[in-house]
């Protein structure tokens, strides 16, 4: 009879997956320069606002310009409250299968409607489409007052089971 080893690996083996960090449970703090990269690799992340007491998150996608995120709304409960609140958090996440990790970004900061022309000519010109077909003619500009961002070795997910 096989002795059973105390601490199998949870997920497939990969030459590129960190074992040590993953059974370890490391958590990889990310400086700026990565989190700024991060941003500029993805299309869509999440903004949450808080107004009269409660919250609402919407998923939108954006573009970073000149250290800011920018997207655009259509008239409607997410331009009102990124109007009356200005205090926004901004998400964004992603898993790496091929190395077995995930991260999220996190930006928090000011949201300011583009009202000046100059504003508006500039971001039109930014390779920012909305994903369905209606209107979307304001745009709104996230200054970050904060940004912080996280990494780590996935132990498992959904589609595995562990070793024996």
């Amino acid at each position: 009879m096989e002795a059973s080893q105390p601490h199998a690996p949870l997920v497939a083996e990969n030459a590129d997956v960190d074992v040590e960090a993953r059974d370890a449970g490391t958590m990889e703090v990310l400086d700026v320069l990565q989190c700024w990269s991060l941003l500029s690799s993805v299309e869509v992340g999440r903004m949450a606002v808080a107004v009269a007491g409660d919250v609402d998150i919407f998923p939108l996608n954006f573009v970073i310009d000149d250290g800011a995120i920018v997207f655009r709304s259509a008239e409607g409960t997410k331009l009102v409250e990124v109007v009356l609140s200005r205090r926004v958090a901004f998400e964004v996440d992603g898993y790496e299968p091929a190395h077995g990790r995930a991260w999220s970004v996190v930006v928090k900061g000011k949201a300011e409607l583009l009202d000046r022309f100059s504003d508006i000519y500039h971001v039109q010109d930014l390779p920012l489409f909305p994903w369905n077909a209606s209107p979307k003619e304001r745009f709104v500009r996230v200054v970050p007052d904060v940004l912080t961002g996280r990494r780590f070795t996935v132990a498992q997910t959904r589609g595995e089971t562990p070793a024996l």
